[in-house]
């Protein structure tokens, strides 16, 4: 079933109960479908004809909603950009994707840049939309295989792609993750992900398919006002990234509100550190933690840990979803030993057709229907899958080969540290040595010496930071994974810089 068969089946099951909570604003499934259905008679008769792509540059809202499901009601294909991008990115984009026209807000601030951009692009505000009247939509099942939406990579290496996704692969993840969560009717989510990243599109596409109720706090800027949304009502789910707990860890007194009802916790978009992942758990007991890996060339989900062997496979992204499998091998696409490092490669229906327009960079990450991830990881003698990193990311130094996420496992383990992550340097002897960027929590005072001093009393020398800044942020994506390739770039971080130059590093 495609996603909007999907809902309309929920839509007459239940059309009084509510999809969507956004401030004041509440909408049940009926009034969703009727907006769907306006979206969709407003782009037909702006000239949106099947497989016409038709970007939406909106935030996360009941507006956003009814536009993602319109444009499938009128058979176009969905490519969903980042609100806080500029005009020049925006408007590659959609020149990249030949977008035939753009649904965009009409206080955007880039609004004007990108029209003088792309005169040959028409902008429509989704008021427009959703003013006009409409009859109801009559859904008609697209072929599996056609393109359903485009997801721009969020850009970690500075190469963003057009993953393309078919109806087929949205359908797939739904089913992968409603099997392993077991959503139901009764269960309502605070999202804080943006829904025009994988990771939150599956959040907003697996709760709707289930029938539960799906709250929109648009950021983490204000985290007592997440807790306290979660808490009044009384959501028994919520979804973040490692940066995503860390905030509500460190800026909020979790135990000042009634978060009872919460039963399941899920996390992806990054490694997150086994430190961080026992505080979560400390946090709320209750809750099942699911800690999750993915791609956006996957549509979302690659595997899962499931709670109860949390504490027994610490440090693993689990084991593949439903109706997914997963290999690891070696450069030459050889299976690799249980606990050897090689290369993860992944084969279902969620992988994507490929990259919009490009073939030359589908090949490279495609072969006879598996997707090369570019993910170093092991498997142990059980199954469970351990990330060492990924190929574009490790640290050479030397002869040795490091894995950036093994040195930041161990600086979070020190007081103090909210946040860090690492990457490798220029070095005329090793070629490359370890810089950390580590985010301090408020109200404590770390130093290089404490990090120099705890990374080798646990690591060998050759993984010791050599350099260590201190930053109020890291630079990440809006998917919340962090851009490594400008961790070096002094403008970014916003932070002090506090390198060492001891002689004793100086031979390391």
């Amino acid at each position: 079933m495609s996603l909007l068969a999907r809902l309309q089946a929920r839509v007459r099951l239940q059309p009084g109960a509510e999809a969507l909570v956004s401030g004041t604003q509440r909408m049940s499934y009926g009034e969703l479908w009727e907006a769907i259905s306006r979206v969709a008679d407003g782009l037909r008769g702006a000239g949106v004809v099947p497989g016409a792509r038709v970007g939406l540059l909106l935030e996360n809202s009941p507006e956003y909603v009814a536009c993602y499901y319109g444009v499938h009601g009128a058979g176009g294909v969905v490519v969903a950009l980042n609100p806080a991008a500029r005009a020049p990115e925006i408007a590659g984009h959609l020149r990249h994707c030949g977008a035939a026209l753009l649904v965009i807000t009409p206080t955007h601030p880039q609004r004007e840049a990108i029209a003088e951009t792309l005169p040959d692009c028409p902008l429509i505000t989704p008021e427009l939309l959703l003013g006009a009247d409409a009859h109801a939509l009559r859904c008609t099942e697209p072929a599996p295989d056609t393109p359903a939406a485009i997801i721009y990579t969020s850009g970690t290496t500075g190469c963003p792609k057009g993953v393309t996704l078919s109806h087929r692969n949205l359908d797939s993840n739904v089913q992968s993750i409603l099997a392993y969560l077991g959503l139901t009717t009764e269960d309502a989510i605070v999202n804080v992900l943006p829904f025009h990243y994988s990771y939150g599109n599956s959040v907003l596409h697996t709760h709707l398919a289930a029938g539960a109720r799906v709250v929109l706090d648009r950021s983490m800027v204000y985290p007592h006002g997440v807790l306290e949304a979660m808490a009044s009502e009384r959501a028994t789910g919520f979804s973040g990234v490692p940066s995503t707990y860390a905030v509500l860890l460190s800026r909020t007194r979790i135990t000042d509100h009634d978060l009872s009802s919460v039963r399941y916790l899920t996390q992806a978009g990054g490694a997150m550190a086994p430190e961080l992942t026992r505080r979560v758990r400390a946090a709320l007991p209750h809750a099942r933690l699911f800690v999750m890996y993915g791609q956006t060339e996957a549509t979302a989900r690659l595997a899962y840990l499931p709670p109860e062997h949390l504490e027994e496979k610490l440090g693993a992204v689990g084991i593949a979803i439903p109706g997914v499998q997963l290999d690891i091998r070696d450069e030459h696409g050889g299976a690799v030993a249980d606990g050897v490092t090689g290369e993860i490669w992944a084969r279902g229906e969620n992988i994507m057709l490929g990259y919009w327009n490009d073939a030359a960079a589908s090949r490279e990450v495609m072969e006879h229907g598996w997707l090369k991830t570019g993910d170093l990881a092991h498997r142990d003698r059980d199954g469970y899958i351990y990330i060492d990193g990924r190929r574009s990311e490790m640290i050479k130094c030397g002869a040795h080969r490091i894995s950036p996420l093994e040195i930041e496992e161990v600086i979070t383990e020190i007081p103090g540290v909210e946040d860090v992550a690492c990457t490798g340097i220029p070095d005329e002897l090793l070629g490359q040595v370890v810089k950390a960027v580590i985010v301090p929590r408020a109200g404590w005072a770390v130093t290089t010496m404490d990090v120099q001093r705890h990374c080798r009393d646990r690591l060998p020398a050759y993984k010791v930071p050599r350099c260590v800044e201190f930053a109020a942020t890291l630079p990440r994506t809006a998917s919340g994974k962090v851009k490594r390739f400008l961790l070096n770039d002094g403008g970014q971080m916003q932070g002090e810089r506090d390198v060492s130059t001891r002689p004793e590093y100086a031979s390391r």
